[in-house]
């Protein structure tokens, strides 16, 4: 297994649960924009049977104010495909509906599920299956800050029926049964994980 962040003591931290856990991985420490040691590193792989994509980033701003530099930052992040017998792109509730101060959150995850779909059909008759989870807001380090705010963290809350913030383990059993051949007649889908955000 690779792992791949920009943080090395997280990819440490996992990689000594995998050991532990009697697995094995290895650590790169990138950044998914940078093109050049990302492809070198993947091209020394012998087979990738399944890939995570999981970069993203989100910077809330009015639209009228979104600046270039941020609009570049954002979507370069969401650029990034790779070779894979399952491929799980990491979207978003907001690719499948909109929210004020996120126009080009929204733009970039409703783009990966277009991605989603075109690289489904063409990649299925390499029996390649690609599939987007998408979650709703989730107790992460990225969203700590934005979640510490009470007005926005109530606005979370009420347009979630089950009444609270997902956390990270509520989707580690998609990824598991996307990779796994449990799933294997399921391709160019979206799995909303938003505790029914967008069944109202």
């Amino acid at each position: 297994m690779l792992l791949v962040s920009r943080t090395r003591g997280e990819l440490e931290a996992i990689q000594k649960n995998i050991i532990d856990s009697g697995g094995r991985a290895k650590v790169l420490v990138s950044d998914v924009t940078d093109t050049k040691q990302l492809d070198a590193e993947l091209n020394r792989l012998e087979q990738l049977d399944i890939l995570v994509n999981n970069a993203g980033m989100n910077i809330p701003e009015p639209f009228v104010e979104v600046s270039e530099s941020h609009l570049d930052k954002m979507l370069d992040a969401s650029d990034r495909t790779v070779k894979g017998g399952s491929i799980i792109n990491m979207s978003s509730q907001m690719g499948h509906v909109g929210a004020e101060r996120r126009t080009v959150y929204c733009m970039t995850k409703h783009a990966i599920e277009g991605l989603t779909k075109a690289m489904a059909v063409e990649l299925a008759p390499k029996n390649i299956r690609v599939n987007s989870i998408a979650p709703t807001f989730l107790e992460t380090p990225m969203t700590a800050s934005f979640l510490a705010d009470p007005e926005f963290r109530n606005w979370v809350m009420s347009r979630i029926p089950l009444g609270r913030i997902g956390q990270m383990e509520e989707i580690a059993g998609a990824i598991v049964f996307l990779a796994s051949p449990a799933a294997s007649l399921v391709t160019g889908t979206s799995l909303l994980i938003d505790g029914g955000w967008t069944a109202r």
